[in-house]
């Protein structure tokens, strides 16, 4: 007979306690142990506790390998017994001291709901071809098979990536929801913003606004430093020229070599900007002039608001990078990729009214190619696959599980709600976007047939943008300093389970997770360059780098400044209400006005925004791991080092932004979310 002690951590969350029994089964190289049942006088296992127990097993088991946890529900009299509610219980360890043995930590971080199993394994990391014991293979496999029941992949709209098969937030597994306080939070702060618009007569009025000056009772809704000065600067040139470095959708701005021949800009009509004594081809070949081209939107379909047409340009944007480290300047804006008399060139010596219709209007393509794109496709769909691949091909003993799981947290619910809520027929996207769900449909299969593994790897999308030396781009310079941490924090990481390029190709499951991303969230597109395979550990630190960006920094990235832009509509229009103008000199007031969405439209996207732009509680900045996944001491180092690193670049960024009018804070490490979350 011997004797364990079995310590068992459970979460602190709301809910997370049981009055549930809970036993376990200890299974060793040499049998197992029957059902043993942790029970002291009282209740155990309530939420934040740590409780010790003692077990007695009547005969040896040998070495052990797994740690077999059941839990069944508390026995209750009839008629209550069949009506109590399941009793979830959030268990985050057990710690096992065998007789005169070294204590062995068995993570779990699992919400186990109902009666049920859970088969636990000591928390050193192994991948596939490190496992040797045949009782551990079967139970690596057998918990990718439970999972790949649990969580299934469905084509959510052709061309698309594909998505979980779920069709409501409220079905999901206990692990993969909201948090109470999380869920408790997003409600209450959607429901109280709909309360304020819905008193103030502004979210059922289908009318045009009456002027820009009423448009201030929606801006005073909720107010931010930032949305401050977008009010105060939205119609300077300057101002709208800066959005494209550090505005919600810096990932389009290309340095131009030639100009296109659909975009017939002469040195008559920039000669004022750029002054005597230069010309294009002198910029040009000097490299300060730059293109932003949202030709991806030329005749995508465009929706009907409140019974009306809705309108939609496809324009391109020349800008002038002046002298020195002056500011970058708009030097011409055509609204559609169609030279000629009906498209005309926009200047900044135009007509105050044309020139600021024409930036309106491309205002209004980066609002949709953006939330499209930048946000829907790349920082929300593509977060997804990986979360599902992860879940679905790595066991929770896999190092890379360990790695990337707290990158998951959240992702699968928030787009299940969106499916529900924003993007499904009839929900915010339909009702109150210039393109609505079909527009969307088709930008995103549009976008995905020349998505490219270079776009998401940020390095390599500076470096093909040419955009390597603008000055006053936050974006990159912040954006490649979190890059750089999570290399080399991934690297290291990869240096302790993978000895050789080798032991990389010799991972199954490793390349059975970048096989599925390839598959289902690249469909299988070999012109985009994403991997299927693996094949050294350079390229495994790349991919794995580009994950934990993409689902961490790039989402903060393009996702928390949405309401700071948008609270003052005209600076970011979700739809337009007339269509682009054919000539000059035709511009008003009241026109710009007719041209905007309407009141209820606008109130519809604001209250979306400001919703997704703030995290509701229950918040894991980057580089933070309560979930203490990995127990060996070398990964704990290197988290400690990526977590000194992150405090670094912190420190950094905030002391540049104390000498900006206009801070960049959305990557800065303790703002950023570790997951894809919000």
């Amino acid at each position: 007979m011997a004797k364990f002690r079995i310590r068992v951590s459970t979460g602190k969350a709301c809910g997370a306690g049981t009055w549930d029994k809970v036993s376990v089964c200890i299974v060793g190289r040499r049998g197992e142990s029957p059902l043993l049942p942790l029970d002291h006088l009282g209740k155990e296992f309530t939420a934040g506790a740590e409780e010790d127990f003692e077990v007695t097993l009547p005969h040896d088991v040998g070495p052990v390998l797994l740690l077999h946890v059941h839990k069944a529900p508390l026995a209750l009299p009839r008629p209550l017994g069949p009506l109590a509610p399941d009793d979830a219980w959030f268990c985050r360890w057990f710690q096992l001291e065998p007789p005169g043995g070294i204590p062995l930590r068995f993570p779990c971080y699992q919400w186990l709901e109902g009666a049920g199993d859970l088969l636990l394994r000591e928390g050193a990391a192994k991948v596939s071809w490190a496992d040797h014991h045949s009782i551990l293979r079967r139970q690596r496999q057998e918990e990718l098979q439970s999972r790949q029941l649990m969580y299934r992949w469905k084509t959510y709209s052709p061309g698309w990536p594909h998505c979980l098969d779920q069709a409501t937030a409220k079905d999901l597994d206990l692990n993969v929801k909201y948090s109470v306080v999380k869920n408790t939070k997003f409600y209450m702060k959607g429901s109280s913003a709909f309360a304020e618009l819905k008193i103030k007569g502004l979210l059922d009025r289908t009318g045009l606004w009456r002027s820009l000056r009423e448009m201030r009772r929606m801006f005073n809704f909720r107010k931010s430093p930032a949305a401050e000065y977008v009010f105060e600067h939205w119609q300077d040139d300057t101002f709208f020229a800066s959005q494209f470095l550090n505005g919600l959708n810096p990932v389009l701005i290309h340095r131009c070599r030639s100009l296109p021949k659909n975009f017939p800009v002469t040195d008559d009509m920039v000669a004022p900007i750029l002054g005597p004594g230069t010309s294009l081809q002198a910029e040009l070949e000097k490299g300060s002039l730059f293109l932003v081209d949202h030709g991806i939107l030329s005749g995508v379909s465009t929706n009907v608001i409140n019974g009306k047409p809705q309108f939609s340009a496809a324009p391109m944007t020349l800008l002038y990078q002046s002298p020195g480290n002056g500011p970058l300047l708009p030097l011409a804006i055509q609204l559609s990729q169609t030279p000629g008399p009906n498209n005309p060139i926009f200047l900044p010596t135009d007509d105050k009214w044309d020139w600021l219709l024409a930036k309106t209007w491309v205002r209004n393509a980066e609002f949709s190619v953006h939330e499209a794109l930048t946000h829907l496709l790349h920082a929300h769909l593509l977060p997804e696959v990986f979360t599902l691949a992860t879940l679905r091909q790595l066991p929770s003993c896999h190092p890379l599980f360990k790695l990337l799981i707290p990158h998951t947290q959240y992702t699968l619910y928030i787009n299940t709600l969106a499916r529900e809520l924003l993007i499904a027929p009839g929900q915010v996207v339909d009702r109150s976007t210039g393109l609505g769900i079909v527009g969307f449909s088709e930008l995103i299969q549009r976008n995905m047939e020349q998505l490219s593994y270079s776009v998401l790897c940020l390095p390599e999308d500076i470096r093909a943008r040419g955009v390597e030396d603008i000055p006053n781009y936050y974006y990159r310079d912040d954006g490649m300093q979190i890059w750089g941490a999570v290399e080399r924090f991934v690297s290291e990481i990869v240096g302790i389970y993978y000895p050789s390029d080798a032991s990389v190709r010799d991972d199954q499951e490793l390349q059975a997770w970048v096989r599925e991303i390839f598959s289902k969230g690249f469909l299988d597109r070999e012109s985009s360059g994403v991997p299927s395979s693996l094949d050294t550990q350079e390229a495994l630190v790349r991919y794995v780098t580009m994950v934990i960006f993409t689902c961490s920094a790039q989402h903060s990235a393009v996702s928390a400044g949405q309401f700071d832009s948008s609270v003052w509509m005209p600076n970011l229009p979700p739809t337009m209400q007339l269509p682009p103008p054919t000539s000059k000199g035709q511009a008003q007031p009241e026109g710009f006005i007719a041209t905007l969405p309407p009141v209820n439209a606008t109130c519809d996207i604001i209250i979306a925004l400001w919703l997704l732009s703030r995290e509701p509680g229950d918040q894991r900045p980057l580089g933070t791991y309560p979930d203490e996944h990995f127990t060996e001491e070398a990964p704990q180092r290197s988290i400690a080092a990526f977590q000194n690193h992150l405090t670094q670049i912190s420190r950094d960024i905030k002391e540049r932004n104390q000498k900006l009018a206009l801070p960049y804070p959305y990557l800065d490490p303790p703002l950023i979310e570790n997951s894809v979350s919000i």
